[in-house]
């Protein structure tokens, strides 16, 4: 009798192994959280200083680590000062793409590292007459010097993206101009030209912003 009970013992020991095991197997497996650095993003515009602003939105995609020319798989775009995300509605702006994903801009007043996760946060889309993330000096990510002429990012100021099909990402603008110089010069630095570092997590439901 007791040899039959340590035999049923083990064999049930073994079961639950194997439907650990099993479940363990249908767990699918996180791709690794990214942490890049976006160099020399253009943002050209025509128009401005008493002229329409004019002129097409340059498209980025975090999934990608780069611009793209595609109508959807795009998260946000820049022309000039301007940011857009692909989710809402068009401002009603010129030459501004097409929204038809679900992104999202939340901003947050925090150290790029201390913002570590996306969760509770609430998310804004553009939307008739209104980026998400605000346009203006002192409004949203830039501060504009009139004695320099320089456009500068707001210290503190990071970005939490929900992307076009529901992942999250977290930037910081570090410069405005060609090769992010420690101290553009708006007579010989190229401006409408974007530096950021990001970090995004390719994996759908995560929040963790932290690599």
């Amino acid at each position: 009798m007791k040899s039959a009970l340590k035999l049923f013992s083990l064999l049930f020991m073994f079961v639950a192994f194997i439907a650990c095991s099993d479940d363990e197997d249908d767990v699918p497996d996180l791709v690794a959280i990214e942490a890049n650095t976006a160099s020399n993003i253009p943002a050209p515009q025509t128009g401005g200083q008493g002229e329409p602003v004019g002129g097409p939105f340059t498209k980025f995609s975090f999934e990608t680590g780069t611009t793209t020319n595609s109508e959807t798989d795009w998260d946000i775009a820049f022309r000039g000062t301007s940011i857009a995300v692909n989710g809402g509605s068009t401002t009603g702006t010129t030459d501004e793409p097409e929204r038809n994903g679900n992104a999202g801009a939340a901003i947050e007043n925090s150290t790029f590292s201390e913002v570590a996760s996306a969760s509770g946060l609430t998310f804004t889309q553009d939307t008739d007459g209104a980026f998400a993330v605000p346009a203006g000096s002192d409004n949203g990510w830039y501060n504009y010097n009139p004695a320099t002429f320089t456009i500068t990012p707001i210290p503190g100021k990071i970005l939490v993206i929900r992307t076009h099909d529901g992942k999250y990402a977290k930037i910081e603008i570090l410069s405005y101009y060609r090769d992010a110089p420690a101290q553009p010069d708006p007579m010989s630095d190229e401006s409408r030209v974007y530096t950021f570092k990001y970090v995004y997590n390719p994996n759908e439901g995560e929040t963790s912003l932290v690599e």
